[in-house]
């Protein structure tokens, strides 16, 4: 969540006015997150989040992100749901953007996830992925995936090594390797594709509730493990805890068990996953609008856990459990 679009309180007045949710008390803009501009609503009503969705975010997406959330919710995920308008609208305009509002979950995240914070990670992941097994109404592509990582890279390559010296060729590298050999014909289906703890809320200890579908999308389910490894089980200083890893595999194998090709895939979309966020942090660390609110996460922790990636010749350094195996 970022603020890039600023909005009048007679501009969001008059936008509430077609809802059923009461008179404004107050707002304030939420500057964690690079993606859309959102907002923290109190209203007769209750809370709200309004996100005004740009950057990345195509407005023709949207009634995939929409549609998702309210299936979920309907097979027991607790997931925000969209508030619909008296039109029965859940999509309108506010300050020259596409903008929804959403109902509040209650719950905080946390900032230095523990292994039974991962385990329980595991569990709500594999329900979400199975929860999502029917959602046929919308289907999206993955925008980031292999065929993107290439322009975005293009885009930052001139300055890369301003940020790490030998960054470009580093990456150059990494997609040369990828590219030919990204999985293929692995289980796929709904994964949320942006699971950071930011996104993952809890209540005296228990998850409680997961948030920001902006990057859910059709692709490999493994995948979806792929990033949650990378933004939940490295520590500060860039060093993978192993025990975290195990934690969150054996959780996710408890409701899901993964397949051989999935386990024997796992350090490519590793590799994958940190690629894909050190280029779009890149680009992100690069390009930050004048003015915005909005606080870019260095792209360097992910070079970190890239260069752990490429080191790997087991899959289990990441703590997975293997047939005939107590690791």
């Amino acid at each position: 969540m970022a603020v890039y679009t600023d909005v009048s309180p007679e501009e969001l007045e008059a936008f509430l006015a077609t809802y059923e949710i009461g008179r404004l008390r107050a707002f304030k803009g939420i500057a964690e997150g690079v993606e859309n501009s959102n907002y923290l609503l109190q209203t007769e009503a209750g809370s709200f989040i309004l996100t005004l969705y740009e950057k990345r975010v195509n407005p023709a997406d949207l009634p995939f992100f929409i549609g998702l959330m309210e299936h979920l919710a309907s097979r027991g995920i607790d997931c925000p749901q969209p508030v619909k308008n008296r039109a029965g609208a859940a999509l309108g305009t506010l300050a020259g953007r596409p903008a929804a509002i959403a109902t509040f979950l209650v719950g905080t995240s946390v900032r230095r996830p523990s292994a039974g914070h991962c385990a329980a990670l595991g569990t709500a992941l594999a329900g979400l992925h199975k929860a999502g097994a029917d959602f046929t109404a919308f289907r999206r592509a993955n925008a980031l995936s292999v065929p993107g990582w290439r322009p975005l890279f293009e885009q930052a390559e001139a300055r890369a090594d301003t940020v790490a010296p030998g960054l470009a060729a580093l990456i150059a590298d990494e997609l040369a390797t990828l590219e030919p050999n990204w999985p293929t014909g692995l289980p796929a289906g709904v994964i949320h594709a942006d699971l950071f703890p930011d996104n993952v809320f809890f209540t005296d200890g228990r998850l409680s509730g997961l948030i920001d579908f902006y990057f859910a999308c059709n692709d490999l389910l493994a995948y979806d493990i792929a990033i949650c490894l990378n933004a939940w089980c490295f520590e500060p200083d860039g060093a993978y805890n192993q025990t975290k890893g195990r934690a969150l595999l054996a959780a996710y194998q408890a409701e899901r068990p993964l397949e051989p090709a999935e386990i024997d895939a796992l350090t490519l979309l590793c590799r994958g996953a940190a690629l894909r966020f050190l280029l779009t942090r890149l680009v992100d660390w690069l390009n930050v609008p004048p003015g915005a609110l909005v606080r870019p996460h260095d792209p360097k922790d992910y070079l970190r856990r890239l260069r752990f990636h490429r080191a790997v010749r087991n899959v289990r350094d990441y703590g997975i459990a293997l047939a005939g195996s107590a690791a």
